[in-house]
């Protein structure tokens, strides 16, 4: 009993200090959205310029969770995650003094580049080190910081960056400061018992592996024993981030678009954002008594049917209910997939391919926002782009049926 106890309490600290550089990350992911808006306004940038901002923070994130999902595998969670949370911090810091486009997006490329690693790298450290009856639960209740972010992100836009004296630049300062605080609680973070077992057995065995080149893990990836699980990793990832992104970062301008002033458009995102919690939660029920596949799936479907509703809404409250289902649903589905990738890998693979399959994805973050400005320049309506969406998410639901296998309270090896 007593050693549950510590198991408990352990777990519970892991999380917290886990999840709350997540929550940090997620701000600065919110307030970008918002961010997209204002500038509209304050540099009078198109919607092709708006579109580059957001895909230049893809393509960071796409590097970052290559790079640093390797790193994890090679030098260690905890050391992949410090490094990346750093990096995060200060480029979005930085941000707050662009003075123009060509700066913000090299300060965009670098807090992608900490964002994108830190994300698979936390979710493989946390899978790692709880018992696989709750690992599916406890992943998802990390993901759910990122809806906490959201919430205050969607805060501070409707507040504070209509303020004269704040506006975007006083968010991102605000965004930055706390993000350090976690920093500080990771250094006592113990890296995961598993990735101290696979290393400490290399180095006893001295073997081949300690000095195995990364070419030849990326191509264990593809062997027969992982071949099936990457490809639909890699398809749902791109699926998934190309329509999160493009969906997401668009929101506060697509209510803009339709008819809604700056401040109006805030405040109707920061109701529509308080459904992603109870997403999260939801599927932190039922992940361990449906399992990971089936969950994953339902919310995707759910994923699909808000947005196209969204796309075709022309009044406050198909807006608003169609918006909130689109977060509730969109977000859950995203915690599923967390607790879903690191499950499919043997330990010396897992961060590499669980960063892999991030930065898969972050190849459809770096499109989604793009085609958006592109489309919207070109006067597409966004009934039709928000049905392209929809059509991304069935691909990965057909994924998942064809290729995916259940995981759920599987040991990890």
């Amino acid at each position: 009993m007593e050693r549950s106890k510590t198991a408990l309490l352990s777990t519970n600290k892991l999380l917290l200090i886990a999840g709350t550089g997540w929550l940090f990350d997620a701000m600065d992911v919110g307030l970008l959205s918002f961010i997209l808006a204002a500038l509209k306004q304050d540099w009078g940038l198109t919607p092709s310029q708006l579109g580059w901002i957001g895909s230049v923070n893809s393509i960071g994130m796409a590097v970052g969770a290559f790079l640093f999902g390797i790193y994890a595998d090679k030098k260690g969670r905890k050391s992949a995650f410090l490094f990346t949370l750093l990096m995060f911090s200060i480029a979005s810091g930085l941000s707050a003094f662009a003075w123009g486009l060509g700066s913000l997006l090299v300060l965009r490329f670098f807090i992608g580049m900490g964002l994108g690693g830190e994300l698979p790298v936390a979710s493989t450290l946390v899978s790692e080190s709880v018992e696989p009856e709750v690992r599916g639960r406890i992943v998802v209740l990390l993901e759910s910081f990122w809806a906490i972010g959201w919430i205050l992100a969607a805060l501070i836009a409707y507040f504070l960056i209509p303020l004269p004296a704040v506006g975007w630049r006083g968010a991102m300062i605000l965004c930055a400061i706390p993000a350090f605080y976690a920093l500080y609680l990771r250094f006592n973070l113990p890296d995961s018992q598993a990735y101290q077992q696979q290393n400490s057995y290399v180095q006893k065995q001295n073997s081949y592996a300690q000095k195995e080149p990364v070419v030849k893990k990326i191509q264990s990836l593809l062997s027969n024993s992982f071949r099936r699980q990457t490809i639909m990793l890699w398809i749902v990832w791109f699926c998934v981030v190309f329509s999160y992104y493009g969906m997401f970062l668009w929101l506060p301008s697509v209510m803009m678009l339709k008819g809604f002033d700056m401040v109006k458009s805030f405040g109707y995102i920061l109701m529509m954002t308080l459904a992603q919690l109870p997403g999260y939660f939801t599927v932190a029920w039922l992940i361990e008594r449906v399992g990971r596949k089936w969950v994953l799936i339902a919310y995707l479907l759910g994923t699909l049917i808000s947005a196209y509703l969204f796309g075709i809404a022309d009044s406050i409250n198909q807006l608003l209910i169609s918006g909130a289902l689109l977060s509730f649903f969109n977000l859950g589905a995203w915690g599923a997939m967390y607790a879903y990738t690191p499950e499919q890998y043997s330990s010396n693979i897992r961060a590499t391919g669980a960063g892999m399959a991030a930065s898969i994805g972050r190849i459809g973050g770096i499109l989604g926002p793009l085609m958006v400005g592109f489309l919207m320049a070109n006067q597409v309506g966004v009934s039709m782009i928000f049905a392209l969406f929809s059509l991304s998410i069935l691909v990965a639901i057909l994924a998942i049926l064809l290729l995916g296998k259940e995981t759920k309270q599987t040991r990890l090896a």
